[in-house]
């Protein structure tokens, strides 16, 4: 089963996810906390990332009402998210938002990484995702 790993980032679990910037076509980077207590597995949220983040790589669609960690009315966005090395390309539901955590470029919410098998696979120095 493939699997990718990344250190931990301030003692955090992340993940890098690959975006596309729609005015060029190149891959975008982001560092995102992985978060299994953000959002539930039927709460059709993927992932939380800097609004001006997703607003390089596309359109937003309709608002979505938050109300835990980020209280409000925010935009969201259907983006192409990849993780290259588990051969993972999807079109994910993505919240905009102004502020990530300090450190992360956005979020992994619950009902992205239960996509995976997650951990860290006996190294408690990283965190990981296995299809």
């Amino acid at each position: 089963m493939p699997r990718i790993l990344w250190p931990l980032r301030r003692g955090r679990p992340c993940i890098e996810v690959v975006l596309t910037l729609i005015a060029s076509g190149q891959p975008f980077v982001r560092t995102v906390l992985a978060d299994t207590g953000a959002g539930s597995a039927t709460a059709g949220v993927d992932l939380i990332l800097n609004d001006a983040d997703c607003l390089r790589c596309g359109l937003p669609l309709k608002l979505l009402r938050l109300g835990r960690a980020y209280t409000g009315v925010f935009p969201t966005y259907d983006l192409s998210v990849r993780l290259p090395a588990l051969g993972f390309n999807q079109k994910l539901r993505v919240v905009g938002v102004p502020s990530p955590p300090a450190g992360f470029d956005g979020i992994a919410c619950f009902g992205f990484l239960n996509r995976f098998t997650y951990g860290n696979f006996g190294d408690p120095g990283q965190f990981g995702l296995e299809c």
